[in-house]
């Protein structure tokens, strides 16, 4: 297998999804990376899934109507397309950051990183996670307060023009997608923020103590100062040591 990066491609391995190795104790927040990364990737996936969804929706009401109607009616909907193709962006960002941590610990837990890939680290992380809380703010904001209006026709055409296209309800709250993407994102935002703070913590410890917890750092230490003891060389005796007699035997 090749090497990248300095990554040995060996050690991508599907014994180590095991709940033996993903929750070990070895490493330094070990399990609490297993754990709260996942959840913000989940979460935040599943908001920008649902999102999509809607988004899908909304656009392809705006093309019925518009296709089917005058060329001045026009649909005005751009506030929901345009934060939910936002949410698209920063589900992906953060599932690439979070992701790409949870398995860089999961298959290489002792690289080596030079300072520069760590600070990127940190500055990804922060990133995305002030990302996603503009993209909770910003969507709930829009699927509480506003709605996709049509203009070129009277009120009452505009209703029609809605129901003959049938869904998604032009009323953004009033759509089950758009309710359920604002609300996995919040969770979804705050275990990004959380993530980063265990990120933080996490490159923290390993430049100063390594990646091994300290429990179990201080045990490989005992370990390693036994096992040198054990091989270390006895002294050679001297030539004055060589040349004294044995000391005679008193009976």
């Amino acid at each position: 297998m090749a090497v990248i990066w300095g990554l040995d491609l060996r050690e991508i391995q599907w014994a180590k999804f095991k709940s033996s190795n993903m929750f070990n104790q070895d490493y330094h927040l070990r399990k609490t990376k297993m754990i709260v990364y996942q959840i913000a990737m989940i979460l935040c996936v599943c908001s920008e899934s649902v999102g999509t969804t809607a988004l899908s929706d909304y656009v392809d009401q705006q093309d019925g109507i518009t296709t089917r109607t005058r060329a001045q009616v026009k649909v005005h909907n751009n506030d929901i397309v345009g934060i939910f193709s936002y949410n698209i962006f920063v589900g992906i960002a953060v599932a690439t950051i979070f992701g790409s941590g949870f398995f860089f610990d999961l298959f290489w837990p002792e690289r080596k990183e030079s300072k520069s890939v760590r600070l990127a680290w940190k500055i990804c992380s922060l990133l995305v996670s002030i990302m996603a809380l503009a993209d909770a703010l910003a969507l709930t904001v829009i699927v509480a307060m506003h709605r996709a209006t049509i203009t070129g026709v009277s009120a009452r055409g505009a209703r029609i023009l809605f129901q003959e296209n049938g869904p998604p309800n032009p009323i953004y709250r009033k759509n089950a997608y758009c309710v359920a993407s604002a609300v996995l994102l919040w969770p979804g935002m705050i275990a990004s923020f959380a993530s980063t703070y265990i990120m933080w913590k996490s490159l923290q410890h390993d430049d100063k103590l390594g990646p091994w917890s300290s429990k179990y750092g201080g045990k490989k230490g005992e370990e390693a100062s036994i096992d040198m003891a054990s091989q270390a060389p006895k002294p050679a005796s001297t030539s004055s040591d060589a040349a004294r007699p044995e000391p005679y035997p008193y009976t």
